[in-house]
C-alpha cells in the first residue's frame, strides 16, 4: 500500500509538470531520464557493477532501487551502495539519495554457462526544482567473463569456501586488475574480509599480502590460510596462492555509527613461466555500516573467555563515570602491592627522610604531592603513547634514560649521607648541592616534580587494567573517558603512599643522633634502587657484583668488624649480628658472580650446585620450556606456518630485560611443572623486544600491544584467539588452567 501510494503521488507530480503544474518549476520541457540518470554496466568474476553519471540538479534515492536477475541461471545477490547524502523529501520525507557519479557493486552466482546476464533494474529521481520521474523499469544485458573450464559454479560471496578463479579468454598478459581482482565486505560489525580472485596461470605471494584501512577503525592482524609451496628464483622458498583466496581481518571501531572508509590491500605476483608484476595496491572505498554490537578493542571473539584487558575496556565504554573511576582506582590499590610500585616506597621515605622530622600533616602533603605529580605524568604520557600508538613502558626505557636517573638516585643517597665533597667538578658538585638543599626545602613542587620524573621510570609494568585504558584511547579516541581511567588507577597505585608519608612523622625519630642513622639507612636503599634500575642495562654479574659490594658494606656500616663495648645494649648486639650476616650474603653474591650467576635472591647458580651435588657431574636437568627466538615479522609468520602444518597451537611470549613482571614470569610461572606439562602440545615463540627497534615495534604493533609481558596464543589452525591473550603477570595455577581451557577447543 504504501509503494502504491509513493507511486501515485508521484504519477500526479508528473502529470502536474507536463501540464506546467506546481511540481515544476521552470518551464522548458525536461530531459528524459535516460539521459539525467546515465549509467554503464560491468562485471567481473563475482559481481556486477553499475557506474551512474546522474545529472547536475537530479537525484536518485537509495530506497527506490531494485535488481533482479532476468537470465535463468545467474542469480543476484544483495546490492552493495555509497554512502549517500541525506535529504528531507516533500512525498517521503527524510531520505538517502545519491548525486554526480556513484557506483553500485552487485554479487551474482552463476550455475549454468550462460555468457551474459540480463539485469532487471529499478530505480526513480528527482529534480531539485520540483519535477520528479515516474518510477524506472530499465534492462542492462552485461557480459560476464568465461566460467571456469569445470564449469563449476562461480567462487562469490554465496559461497563459503573456495573456488577457481575465470580464466583468461587470451593467452596475452592481462592487466594487474584482471589478474589479481581485490573485493572487500564487512561481514560482521568487527570483522573484514578481503579477498583476491586469481586469474588461472598466476599466483601471489602469500607473504606480500597486507591489507590497510584509513577511517576510523583500527584493523588487526589478516588471518590468511596456508599456502603453496612454490620454487621462486627471485625470493627462494615461498608459499603462494592460485585461484582464490581471503583472508579475515578484526578490527576495532571508534563508535558503533556507520563510517567512511578506505580498504587498502597490497601484494604482488607473477604469471607461471612468465613476468612478475611490481608489488602494486588496491583500493575499495566502502561504508561500514551502523551497528548495535560494538566493540571497541577487537572482532566478535571465538569461543571461550574473554580476555581481561578487554573486560577492563568495556568497563571504560559502557560504565558510568563513577563506576568507571571505582573499578580503576581498586585495580590501582591492587597494583599497589606488585613490585612494579613497591619500589615507590622507599623513595618517598627517603624524601621525607631529608625533611628531619616532619608532623603527620606534612608527611601527608609532602607524599600527596608526589602521588600526583606521579598520576598527573602517568595519566598524559599513557594518553600521548596511547594515541601515537606507540609502546608506554619502551619509550622510558632507554639505557641513557635509565643511567640517567640512576644517577639522579644516587646523588639523592649521597645527599642522605652529606657527602658532596666528593671530588667532582665544583659546577657540577654546586648544582647536585643545590638539588639537594632545594629537595632538603621539601617544597611541594620538588617532591612533585620528583613523583612525575620517577612515575614512568621505575612503574613498568604492563597490566590488563592499564591496556584496556591504552587501548580504549588509541582506538576509540575517547582520551576523555580513557584518561579518567588512567588517573583513578594511578592514585590507587599511589594510596598507600598517602599512609607513608601520614605515619612518618610518627615512625621517624625527633632531630639527634638517631635522625642521622635513619637517613643513612634511606641512603642506602636509594644506592638499592640506583643498582635496580641498572640492571635493565648491565649484564646480570655486574649487577649481582654491585648488589654484592652495597649488602657487605651496609654489614660494615652496622658494625660486622667493630668490636663491642664492654656493656653493649640489645640493639647494638641485634645491629652488629645482622652486619655479620650481610656481609657473609654479600661475600656470597660475590662467589656466585664468579660463577656465572646474576639473581641476588638466589646467586648461586642451579648449574653450579648440580655440579657439586653430583659430585663434578651435571646432575639431571629439570624440565625447563624451550622458546624457539622470533625477531621479526616474517620469522612469526614462517614459524606460524609450521605450526598449521604440523597442527600445532602456538604460545607468543613478548619479554624485556626491563620488564620486571617478565622476570617473574621466568622464575615463578614458566618453571612450573605443571605449566610446562600443560603447554607440550604448543609450539613455543619468545620475542625479547628489549632493543624496541623497528622489528620490536611491527610485532607489538601487529598484536596491538602496549609492552611485555603479553603473550599471545593461536589455535592449531593457526587462528590468533585473542580472546586468550594474556597481559602481565599471571601465577603458575592460574597460568595452567588458562592454558588448558584452550588448548581443550
Amino acid at each position: 500500500m504504501t509503494r502504491f501510494r509513493s507511486q501515485l503521488l508521484l504519477t500526479l507530480c508528473a502529470l502536474l509538470t507536463i501540464a506546467g503544474g506546481a511540481c515544476q518549476a521552470q518551464s522548458q520541457d525536461p530531459p528524459p531520464p535516460q539521459k539525467v540518470f546515465q549509467y554503464s554496466a560491468r562485471a567481473d568474476a563475482e559481481r556486477l557493477y553499475l557506474d551512474f553519471s546522474v545529472l547536475k540538479g537530479f537525484y536518485l534515492y537509495h530506497a527506490r532501487f531494485s535488481f533482479d536477475s532476468g537470465t535463468d541461471g545467474v542469480a543476484i545477490g544483495a546490492a552493495s551502495f555509497p554512502r549517500g547524502e541525506t535529504h528531507k523529501d516533500e512525498f517521503f520525507g527524510e531520505q538517502e539519495i545519491f548525486r554526480g557519479k556513484f557506483a553500485i557493486a552487485i554479487p551474482y552466482k552463476r550455475t549454468g554457462t550462460a555468457k551474459t546476464v540480463d539485469l532487471k533494474l529499478g530505480l526513480q529521481g528527482c529534480a531539485d526544482f520540483g519535477l520528479c520521474y515516474l518510477p524506472q523499469d530499465w534492462t542492462a544485458t552485461i557480459a560476464l567473463p568465461d566460467a571456469p573450464a569445470s564449469g563449476g559454479a562461480r567462487p562469490s560471496v554465496f559461497d563459503v569456501g573456495r573456488a577457481p578463479a575465470v580464466s583468461s579468454a587470451t593467452d596475452d598478459l592481462l592487466p594487474v586488475e584482471q589478474a589479481f581482482a581485490m573485493n572487500a565486505r564487512f561481514d560482521k560489525p568487527n570483522e573484514l574480509t578481503v579477498a583476491w580472485q586469481i586469474a588461472p596461470g598466476y599466483y601471489l605471494y602469500r607473504d606480500k599480502l597486507t591489507v590497510t584501512a584509513s577511517g576510523k577503525i583500527d584493523l588487526g592482524a589478516p588471518n590468511l590460510p596456508a599456502g603453496k609451496p612454490h620454487k621462486d628464483d627471485n625470493f627462494g622458498d615461498v608459499q603462494v596462492f592460485r585461484d582464490f583466496v581471503e583472508a579475515k581481518l578484526p578490527f576495532a571501531r571508534a563508535n558503533p555509527d556507520a563510517i567512511d572508509v578506505i580498504i587498502t590491500a597490497g601484494f604482488q605476483g607473477c604469471k607461471d613461466n612468465s613476468i612478475c608484476y611490481p608489488p602494486g595496491e588496491q583500493t575499495m572505498p566502502m561504508v561500514l555500516p551502523a551497528t548495535s554490537e560494538f566493540s571497541a578493542t577487537a572482532a566478535d571473539a571465538p569461543a571461550g573467555p574473554v580476555s581481561e584487558q578487554d573486560q577492563w575496556a568495556a568497563r571504560i565504554i559502557k560504565g558510568s563515570w563513577l563506576s568507571l573511576l571505582g573499578w580503576f582506582y581498586v585495580a590501582g590499590l591492587a597494583l599497589s602491592l606488585t613490585p612494579c610500585v613497591l619500589p615507590m616506597v622507599p623513595i618517598l621515605s627517603s624524601i621525607i627522610a631529608g625533611q628531619g622530622a616532619v608532623s603527620t600533616r606534612r608527611g601527608f602533603t609532602l607524599s600527596l604531592s608526589y602521588v600526583l605529580g606521579m598520576a598527573a605524568t602517568y595519566t598524559g604520557a599513557g594518553a600521548l603513547a596511547a594515541l601515537a600508538g606507540g609502546q608506554i613502558q619502551a619509550l622510558f626505557q632507554k639505557p641513557w634514560i635509565i643511567t640517567l636517573f640512576a644517577g639522579l638516585f644516587a646523588v639523592l643517597s649521597l645527599s642522605m649521607f652529606g657527602m658532596f665533597e666528593l671530588q667532582m667538578p665544583t659546577a657540577l658538585q654546586t648544582r647536585l648541592a643545590n638539588m639537594a638543599n632545594k629537595q632538603k626545602a621539601g617544597t611541594f613542587l620538588g617532591t612533585a616534580l620528583i613523583g612525575a620524573l620517577t612515575a614512568l621510570i621505575v612503574t613498568t609494568c604492563v597490566a590488563p587494567p592499564l591496556v584496556g585504558a591504552l587501548a580504549v584511547i588509541g582506538q576509540t579516541g575517547d582520551v576523555a573517558r580513557g584518561s579518567a581511567a588512567l588517573f583513578a588507577l594511578s592514585i590507587g597505585m599511589g594510596s598507600p603512599l598517602l599512609l607513608v608519608g601520614a605515619s612518618a612523622g610518627q615512625l621517624l625519630p625527633r632531630v639527634g643522633p638517631w635522625m642521622n642513622t635513619v637517613k643513612a639507612a634511606f641512603g642506602v636503599l636509594m644506592i638499592g634502587m640506583a643498582i635496580w634500575m641498572m640492571q635493565r642495562v648491565l649484564p646480570g654479574s655486574v649487577t649481582l657484583v654491585l648488589w654484592s659490594l652495597l649488602v657487605f658494606l651496609t654489614g660494615v656500616f652496622l658494625g660486622a668488624f667493630e668490636a663491642l663495648p664492654a656493656n653493649p645494649t640489645g640493639l647494638r648486639r641485634l645491629a652488629k649480628g645482622f652486619g655479620v650476616l650481610a656481609c657473609l650474603y654479600g661475600a656470597l653474591m660475590l662467589i656466585g658472580a664468579t660463577l656465572g650467576g646474576d639473581d641476588p635472591l638466589r646467586p648461586i647458580p642451579q648449574a653450579a650446585v648440580a655440579r657439586a651435588s653430583a659430585g663434578g657431574a651435571l646432575a639431571t636437568a629439570k624440565p625447563a620450556l624451550d622458546f624457539r627466538p622470533i625477531e621479526t615479522v616474517a620469522a612469526l609468520d614462517q614459524a606460524l606456518a609450521e605450526a598449521r602444518e604440523a597442527h600445532k597451537p602456538v604460545m607468543l611470549d613478548f619479554t624485556a630485560e626491563w620488564c620486571i613482571s617478565c622476570k617473574e614470569m621466568e622464575h615463578n610461572t614458566f618453571p612450573n611443572e605443571g605449566v610446562i606439562g600443560a603447554l607440550k602440545p604448543f609450539m613455543l615463540l619468545r620475542a625479547d623486544v628489549t632493543a624496541n627497534d623497528k622489528d620490536d615495534q611491527a610485532l607489538l604493533q601487529r598484536f596491538r600491544s602496549f609492552g611485555p609481558p603479553t603473550i599471545a596464543f593461536f589455535d592449531a589452525a593457526g587462528t590468533e584467539r585473542e580472546n586468550f591473550k594474556l597481559v602481565g603477570f599471571v601465577p603458575p595455577a592460574d597460568f595452567t588452567k588458562h592454558v588448558t581451557s584452550l588448548a581443550a577447543l
